[in-house]
């Protein structure tokens, strides 16, 4: 603290710094820290800069090969398995094996004699068949996306039992897919190979990958052709890329993937002389891309980002970098492709830099979320302040009670104590109103809260009764007008606020939020949601309304590409 006190600005200066933990502390705390120690003061001041140190700390002392992530070899997981051994794709979010599977199978020479399926509502008769005929036949069976036919899967259990017993064909193989689930039958698990692949990081690059030469040449129009392809392949990365930035890039996260890459570009400009761009943006944007979206302001932020007509500057982005090359063979694209910078800067999707430092202060928490996981529990005494709801104080007084072996402890007590230990607010809390907050902060918030209904009601009272309310709390939460109602205690994200000219503006660095005045509440254009997840949670919509805020200086599409929303509630 003392030092706080006397370098104030090399404080600050390291705290805005890019990189803080390579920047050298104020004062002697360079010398006096050592590398675990120098980790505490990121984690306390810089959240979103952890996960860099830890990497930084394993690679110096266990090695680089802890870090690295294994590349998937598809082909030799087919060489360690058996025609009784299912081979299970783990899927993760914009990751699609169906095309890396299909090349798989013609290297091998079962182009022909491969099978896949889509599961769902229905097509559990038809799985069982491919699955018996190609135990027969020694075909290979792929069924997608088991996550979407879960009743079906204690079938799929005892039909995996039967191949143990039976003598299937030697060449056949049973490839699944599916999004990690609980219910998913564990000794499929157990028996089967699992393979998973993170989102592929140069999204660009390995688009033109998937382009063939004779794709790339087959338009009558080729140079406008060309041209456009690059646009969409812009478009695709962005939409598929934005989810890093979490509720800032999309309200809901969608499952944008490689199949979505339809070109259509070359039908239209073979077919018609004059191009039909609104047709031709509606089918991409609206049918293509849209069909997955389902959320009205996700919808809006689609719209704004679609692909790009080649006009004579040929600009991508705000930022100078980005634009469509100089026509040329596919190799110049790539090439410039291979250019651009590395990593992309958040402008690119339209996004402020303090949106980098949101996803990564997001890794951070999942990262200490998986630590505190596997701690062990030790039961202790918890003292808690008394707060004003009736389930919370009951509970507490039940696990005082357990705690001490007066009463025995039951799953929801023991749910909650571990929530406690944890600095989690425990689900049976949860109930009294929506937020993302660890436990001290939501207990804070539930005081005032309390304390801001209770000066809220001592105000109507007072007005009611023609009573002086002088003497009363002045911190009101909402106060009825004649033209509306006075709402305070709103947080803006994704932008910073002029107070002076009431307007949004870029926010400062590492400023995540901003607090907003007090507004005289009428309907309005701005999204306004309880709490950070903004598609909400168990049954209960986050939206809640819209207000209409001056856009400044610029467009309302840049804050639109932020993402920029006015929240409740935070999540610290």
């Amino acid at each position: 603290m003392t030092s706080f006190e006397q370098h104030p600005r090399d404080w600050k200066h390291w705290f805005t710094s890019a990189e803080p933990e390579n920047a050298t502390l104020p004062g002697d705390w360079n010398n006096r820290c050592n590398e675990l120690q120098k980790m505490l003061i990121v984690r306390s001041l810089r959240q979103d800069r952890v996960s860099v140190c830890v990497t930084s700390f394993i690679v110096n002392n266990l090695g680089s090969r802890f870090v690295e992530l294994p590349v998937l070899d598809m082909k030799a997981s087919f060489f360690e398995s058996t025609c009784r051994t299912p081979l299970i794709f783990v899927l993760s979010s914009g990751v699609d094996p169906t095309g890396a599977l299909l090349q798989l199978a013609e290297a091998s020479g079962k182009s022909n004699h491969f099978h896949a399926l889509s599961l769902g509502q229905g097509q559990a008769p038809i799985a069982k068949s491919m699955i018996e005929e190609g135990v027969k036949t020694g075909h290979w069976v792929f069924l997608a996306n088991c996550h979407l036919s879960l009743l079906w899967m204690p079938e799929l259990d005892k039909l995996m039992e039967q191949l143990q017993v039976e003598k299937p064909n030697k060449n056949f193989r049973l490839w699944l897919s599916s999004s990690p689930h609980p219910e998913f039958p564990i000794t499929i698990l157990q028996a089967g190979i699992k393979m998973t692949t993170e989102p592929p990081k140069a999204m660009m690059k390995r688009l033109y990958q998937l382009v063939t030469e004779d794709q790339f040449n087959r338009c009558s129009r080729p140079v406008l052709y060309r041209k456009l392809l690059f646009s969409l392949c812009f478009f695709h990365s962005i939409l598929l890329e934005r989810k890093k930035f979490l509720q800032l890039g999309w309200n809901i996260v969608y499952g944008f993937i490689d199949s979505d890459f339809e070109n259509l570009l070359s039908l239209y400009l073979d077919e018609y002389e004059e191009i039909p761009w609104d047709a031709l943006k509606y089918l991409i944007a609206g049918v293509n891309y849209g069909g997955h979206v389902t959320d009205d302001w996700d919808r809006l932020r689609l719209t704004d980002f679609v692909f790009c007509l080649p006009t004579s500057c040929f600009r991508l982005s705000s930022l100078t970098s980005y634009y469509i090359p100089r026509d040329g063979p596919q190799i110049s694209y790539k090439e410039y492709i291979s250019m651009l910078p590395s990593p992309e800067h958040p402008e690119v999707f339209g996004q402020h830099s303090n949106a980098d430092i949101a996803s990564q202060i997001a890794e951070s928490r999942t990262l200490f979320d998986t630590l505190l996981s596997l701690q062990p529990k030790s039961q202790c005494v918890v003292v808690v302040v008394s707060l004003c709801i009736s389930c919370v104080s009951s509970s507490l007084v039940e696990l005082e009670k357990g705690i001490k072996g007066l009463v025995v402890m039951s799953s929801s007590l023991e749910e909650t104590f571990n929530c406690i230990y944890d600095a989690r607010v425990p689900p049976l809390w949860e109930k009294a109103y929506p937020s993302l907050k660890p436990l001290a902060a939501w207990t804070r918030d539930l005081f005032q809260r309390v304390t801001h209904f209770l000066t809220a009601v001592l105000q109507s009272s007072a007005r009611q009764n023609n009573v002086s309310s002088h003497k009363l709390d002045s911190y009101i939460v909402t106060t009825q007008q004649e033209d509306g109602v006075f709402i305070r205690g709103l947080f803006l994200e994704g932008a910073g606020w002029d107070k002076r000219n009431s307007c949004l503006v870029e926010a400062e660095p590492m400023q995540m939020v901003c607090p907003i005045p007090t507004i005289n509440f009428k309907p309005y254009l701005c999204p306004c949601y309880f709490y950070p997840v903004r598609s909400g949670g168990a049954g209960r919509a986050s939206f809640v309304f819209s207000i209409e805020l001056k856009s400044g200086a610029v467009t309302p599409d840049r804050w639109i590409k932020r993402g920029t929303a006015l929240l409740m509630s935070l999540d610290n």
